[in-house]
């Protein structure tokens, strides 16, 4: 068997046994994917400064995220099609962030429904939003987040439209997978995905289907889908979506000072700072190089989270030292689920935990609220 030791062997193993549209619509990034590239790039230039004869002992890298108590300061990033990288893919990734001791966010375009993660992986998740043109599904969205005792609604702010991805075009992707010759041989050589979608009911998107008028299959769905994100949507929405969740709210997909001072206008509980994955705008900043402007503007007024990159505790570490609260991960974990489900989710979170508690150890802290920038070497890492 395969010793896995970082999050590169589990994508290895992944691209192995998930269907190659699967696979490509979690590893891909719009346009040239120039900007999901920098996300991870941008993270090696950054140097940590390495410390001597410091005690290492009664280390622990727990913390808190919007008042919650977190294992390490990493959460599940919200991605759709979870369920299609691994049958009940969703509830399996719940279960093994539960067990952990971090968040999970389910997305709006999950195969599994809030009702199916609520059910089989335990209440208190936190639930990402899409703001749709139906206003009447996305009240009903929010109920049933509030009937699921959802921990966090986490609302994105930048899917008005979608990014063009060249590879999802080229493989006509959709869940379930359309049965094109090209598609049935690639899937005959994946078994045990094969196997496993075989052996659950969940293979459409469950908080869609059976939920809005007229969507009770693919086709409807898709013209449905393509209709639906509000290219108006704007501030007044967000503070309409506020008031009516009533909970904790973080608005994900802010990259620039002004939309994060505008942020902490609307009350909201944190930010993200996030390109999507660089899956939208091709050619913005990383989200690592926006991240200290925007912790510097309105870092003492608002929790300021992070996603986009982030492959290794290293840079779970990186992020921490310049002002992010917490961070998000999605590739690694599907990833981890592709590779092995739920034991491969449960591995990303140890790999990742391993090497933030060591590194932070490296650069003389025992607490992880201790670690400011001054474990980075000058000169490094971006500034405001």
């Amino acid at each position: 068997m395969t010793v896995i030791t970082n999050i590169e062997d589990l994508r290895r193993l992944a691209e192995k046994r998930v269907p190659r549209m699967f696979y490509d619509y979690a590893d891909s990034g719009s346009w040239t994917e120039g900007t999901y590239r920098a996300n991870e790039s941008d993270f090696h230039k950054i140097k940590f400064r390495q410390r001597v004869a410091v005690n290492m002992e009664n280390r622990s890298t727990a913390t808190t995220m919007i008042g919650q108590q977190v294992a390490m300061p990493v959460a599940i990033a919200p991605t759709g099609l979870t369920g299609m990288q691994h049958a009940d893919g969703e509830i399996l990734a719940a279960r093994a962030a539960k067990k952990f001791g971090i968040p999970f966010t389910l997305s709006t375009m999950s195969i599994c429904s809030i009702e199916d993660v609520a059910k089989h992986a335990g209440e208190g998740f936190w639930f990402q939003l899409y703001v749709m043109k139906d206003r009447g599904f996305i009240e009903r969205l929010i109920d049933r987040a509030k009937a699921a005792n959802c921990g966090a609604l986490v609302l994105t702010l930048d899917l008005q439209i979608l990014g063009q991805r060249h590879k999802d075009l080229k493989n006509g992707l959709s869940a379930p997978p359309k049965l094109t010759v090209k598609n049935m041989i690639n899937i005959a050589t994946k078994p045990r995905w094969a196997l496993g979608m075989l052996g659950t009911p969940r293979r459409q998107f469950g908080n869609i289907v059976g939920h809005v008028t007229g969507v009770a299959d693919m086709s409807s769905l898709s013209s449905w889908t393509a209709q639906q994100f509000d290219p108006a949507l704007n501030w007044g929405d967000v503070e309409w979506i506020k008031k009516r969740w009533g909970g904790k709210l973080i608005l994900k997909g802010i990259q620039d000072v002004e939309d994060a001072k505008l942020a902490v206008q609307s009350g909201a509980d944190a930010l993200i700072v996030s390109n999507h994955g660089g899956r939208q705008l091709d050619g913005a900043q990383s989200s690592i190089e926006a991240l200290p402007s925007i912790v510097q503007a309105v870092g003492s007024q608002i929790e300021v989270h992070m996603d986009g990159g982030v492959r290794s505790g290293q840079d779970v570490l990186r992020a921490r030292a310049l002002g992010a609260r917490g961070v998000y991960i999605g590739r690694p974990f599907l990833y981890g689920l592709g590779a092995m489900g739920e034991a491969g989710v449960t591995k990303c979170l140890e790999i990742i935990h391993k090497e933030l508690d060591i590194s932070m150890a490296f650069c003389g802290h025992t607490k992880i609220d201790t670690v400011d920038k001054s474990i980075l070497l000058p000169g490094t890492y971006p500034t405001a």
